[in-house]
């Protein structure tokens, strides 16, 4: 659709159950460089769009099968179909039959016969706009995970959070600033660039969302914005994974006669506050509450337990038997009142500790 990066002709899905018309609809469009499909109903065109991509659909309103309100209904409710633009071509040129295609998402309302001047410029002004929202969300997708893509395209934008059941994660190397201070600014920025890579793998490999990350520390989300039931065994097999990834990391450092890197590994489940936090010129999508705070506390803690991944009991009590663990007991974690039950979870390390 795109030409010198901006919209030139596209994919049109023309809907009429009137081959005569179709056919000379379809001419000249095709005289001004669009591509062309047909279907004969309501519900052939909804499955056509099913398989085919198309940049804007021509949609008759007396059909077979389906007619053009039934369409349009559909295509609302459906998340891969409702951002396509639909331009009513239709007979019935009665006022209520103009406002209800519109209030039904219609992009436009045009009355048969039809005047090609001004049909060339409506589909034009939609291609337009198709375009934008196109730019629009390949914007979000670069800034923005793919989940919270995701939601912000789905439910829009807004500040404000509800409660949910996730498991938070925090990680971070340990004694990066040594070893930062031991080495160039671009072994120190190729480090870490190598480490959130692996790390990013491992986390969304297992359905996790990376929604901060301070240096050499990073925070993740199992179960939010997705919901998850295995939330807590995700998070689980995902810092195990990371572990194995550094081991692996640190194999090839040795070899290079490079420093080596270890990581501790904080992982709580339960109630947090999942949202927008900021302003509405900058928001973050994050996670907030006495969940998270554990995880963070349980992740600073792994240098006191001499141990790469502890959970709390909530985490412990959604994992299966399949994964082995090591109850610490009763641990004063630093900010609790009341001790916290920790576990650890065991790694045999590939690479001796550095």
């Amino acid at each position: 659709m795109s030409r010198n990066g901006r919209p030139g002709p596209g994919r049109l899905l023309v809907v009429d159950d009137n081959k005569v018309n179709r056919l000379l609809l379809a001419r000249g469009l095709q005289e001004q460089g669009h591509t062309v499909t047909f279907a004969e109903n309501g519900r052939e065109a909804l499955e056509v769009m099913r398989r085919q991509v198309f940049d804007l659909v021509l949609l008759d309103i007396l059909m077979p099968e389906l007619d053009g309100y039934q369409v349009l209904e559909q295509l609302t409710t459906d998340p891969d179909l409702r951002d396509i633009p639909v331009i009513v071509v239709s007979a019935m040129d009665e006022l209520d039959s103009v406002v209800k295609c519109i209030e039904m998402g219609a992009e436009d309302y045009l009355s048969k016969p039809l005047n090609p001047v001004l049909l060339k410029a409506r589909i034009g002004a939609c291609l337009e706009k198709k375009w934008l929202r196109d730019q629009q969300r390949e914007l979000i997708r670069k800034f923005a995970t793919s989940e919270v893509a995701d939601e912000l395209l789905a439910t829009g934008f807004s500040l404000g959070g509800k409660f949910v059941e996730a498991t938070a994660m925090f990680s971070d190397i340990r004694s990066f600033t040594t070893i930062a201070e031991s080495q160039s600014p671009e072994d120190t920025i190729e480090l870490l660039n190598t480490y959130y890579t692996l790390m990013f793998d491992a986390i969304s490999g297992q359905g996790g969302v990376v929604n901060q990350m301070v240096g050499d520390g990073l925070m993740a989300i199992f179960g939010a914005p997705a919901p998850n039931p295995d939330h807590a065994e995700c998070a689980v097999r995902a810092a195990r994974e990371m572990v194995e990834l550094v081991d692996l990391f640190n194999l090839d450092q040795a070899a290079q006669n490079k420093v080596q890197i270890q990581i501790g590994v904080g992982i709580a489940s339960g109630r947090v506050i999942a949202g927008y936090t900021g302003t509405q010129n900058r928001a973050t999508y994050t996670c907030v509450g006495d969940t998270v705070n554990l995880a963070a506390r349980l992740e600073a803690h792994t240098k006191v337990a001499g141990q790469p991944i502890l959970v709390d009991e909530n985490t412990h009590g959604q994992m299966s038997e399949a994964i082995k663990v090591e109850d610490l007991g009763p641990v004063q974690i630093k900010g609790k009142k009341d001790p916290v039950r920790v576990f650890a979870i065991p790694i045999a390390h590939l690479s001796p500790q550095a």
